[in-house]
Formats: structure tokens, sequence, C-alpha cells
């Protein structure tokens, strides 16, 4: 997993129209590429305070800092804008489409800093460009394997090639379940325990089919059929039958594997001729459901086993001394 960098002029090329951003110079490239989904207020520098001057992050300026400018003496003003460039920016960003003293746009072409305004207001405008930088910068690894909406639920289908995931996939789409992606999946991370899966773009949501060949899922099946993304709840590795293994048979203890960071449900499912796995990916997902809103099944029979197991010793112990 690389550190992503995304260049002021890509940026710029993409959110354009989004965020209604306009250039008010020739310097679409800047000096410092963006490297982070944070942005940056620079009213204390502009006064000369340069300490936790944050030059590597996008600067927003707004109607507090222009009002600011405004309202120097016109010897002076251009010593304020100065500070700012002291380091060199990503980039500079009007809001509310406010008036850019001439001195800002001067020193933006001196320094070759892109300068942009938007006419949305403030906070809009951050809200909008940091969602943008969050979904951009946010962790991400490819992972080998199938993943489909199951009532709800994102299971995500592991194993090795070959082993039957996209057939698998395929009796569950017929079964009225939702494809989000086939062979490669996406996954990103969007929050601290968070993870979304997707399809890659170009892949849209063809599968490959051992046997048939290459076909589109929503083209036979229809827009129902498919999902543009989903949150990854479970991890399903499908292996081949080893009557030496152990294998999970009350699932009292809960496997987990650890993508990006973040450890999520792992079932093991042994495969072999006749084993209807369809159904118990079903299984999956629902049993998953019911942990969620606080139910186990493995956990409510063993506490019945214990139930009565405590009964018969009771039982036993009170007639123990009963002859009649």
């Amino acid at each position: 997993m690389r550190n992503k960098v995304l260049s002021v002029e890509d940026f710029f090329a993409s959110n354009s129209k989004s965020l209604a951003l306009v250039c008010l110079n020739d310097h679409r490239k800047g000096q410092l590429p963006i490297t982070a989904a944070d942005i940056h207020r620079p009213g204390l520098a502009l006064t000369g305070f340069m300490e936790n001057f944050l030059n590597e992050r996008i600067q927003i300026l707004s109607e507090t800092e222009i009002f600011y400018l405004n309202s120097r003496e016109d010897r002076d003003r251009r010593r304020h804008v100065d500070n700012l460039f002291t380091a060199p920016l990503v980039c500079i960003i009007i809001t509310r489409d406010l008036d850019v003293p001439s001195e800002l746009i001067d020193a933006s072409n001196e320094h070759g800093v892109p300068l942009f305004r938007t006419s949305m207001i403030t906070t809009e405008f951050i809200q909008e460009l940091t969602r943008f930088l969050t979904d951009y910068f946010a962790p991400t690894e490819v992972v080998h394997g199938t993943m489909v909406d199951v009532y709800g639920v994102g299971l995500l289908f592991t194993g090795k090639s070959g082993i039957g995931k996209s057939e698998i996939a395929l009796d569950l789409i017929e079964r009225g379940h939702r494809l989000v992606a086939d062979d490669s999946v996406i996954v990103v991370k969007k929050a601290e325990d968070i993870l979304l899966g997707r399809g890659h773009e170009h892949l849209q949501h063809f599968m490959e089919i051992r046997g048939i060949g290459i076909i589109d899922i929503q083209a036979k099946f229809g827009i129902r059929a498919i999902r543009v993304q989903k949150r990854l709840e479970v991890v399903v590795n499908l292996m081949q039958w080893d009557a030496k293994k152990e294998w999970e048979r009350e699932g009292l203890e809960q496997m987990t594997t650890d993508i990006l960071g973040v450890k999520v449900p792992k079932v093991e499912v042994p495969l072999f001729p006749g084993k209807n796995i369809t159904v118990i990916a079903e299984v999956i997902a629902m049993n998953h459901m019911f942990k969620v809103y606080g139910y186990s099944a493995a956990d409510r029979f063993n506490k019945l086993l214990i139930d009565q197991m405590e009964s018969d010793r009771r039982t036993r112990h009170y007639l123990r001394y009963d002859d009649e």
C-alpha cells in the first residue's frame, strides 16, 4: 500500500465543476502536490504568526481573511500577503466568489502558486472538498476474491484460483442477491472499523465463468443484480475438504482476518461434491445479522447445554438418597 499523491492540475481537472472552481492564474501545476486530506486556514499566517503554518496543505481563504487584507493600508497589504509565500504552497482557494486583492494575485503569479476561486459558501465548500480528499487518500488494498451483497451483508469470498468463487456468486445472483465485484475487489478503509468493497471501474460487473467465458451480469440479470459498492462485513474463505483438519463445529470462537488494520469476521467453509454452498452463504449472512443484533446461536446453544447439565446434576443429587 503506497502513499497516494494528487497533482493540483489533476485535482482541478476532476473537481472544477463539482466544486465550482475557477483558476485565476496560469499556474495549475503548482510547487507541491496534494498529499493529505486536511486543509488549512492561514489567517494567523497573514498577520505574521508563522508557528504551525501548514504549507503542505490546501490553503483556504474566506471572508475573514479577505476582509483582513482589505482592511490593511495599501503599502502594508503586500507585506501581509508575502507572509503566505515564505514556504512553498500547494494552492490557494478563495471561497464565496470574493474579490481577490491584486497583491494576492501578483504574489501567486510570482511564486507559481495556483490560485482558485469558488462561488460556494465556505462551510459547504470545505465539507465537499474534505469529502473528496478523504475518499481519495483513504487506505486501499486490492484483494483477490468475489464480493456479493447477501441479504444486505457484504460477503467477500476468497480462496485459491479455480475453487469456485465466481460460480457461487452466480448462484447467489440467480437467487436474488447482488454482485459487487468479481475476481478483484478494491477494499477502501472509510473509517476506523469500516471497509468498503467495490470493483475496478474498467471491469464493471463482468464475471468470468470457467468453461463459459465472460458474462455481463447487469445485461443478463438486470440492474437489481449489481451494486457499485458495499460494506465488507464477513470474509468467507473457501477451502478444499481435508479429513485431517479440525474444522469449526460449534462457532463459539469467532475467527478474524486483518484487512487494512481492521479485524473482519472470517468463516472457513470446506468444499466437497454435493455441498450446497449457496445456502450456506445465505446462512452465514443471516447469522452475521443475528450477531449484529446481539443474538448468537452458538452462545445460546452453549448456555442451554450448560443449564441442562446443571439441571441434571441437581436432579441426580436430589434423587441420590431417595430410595422409595
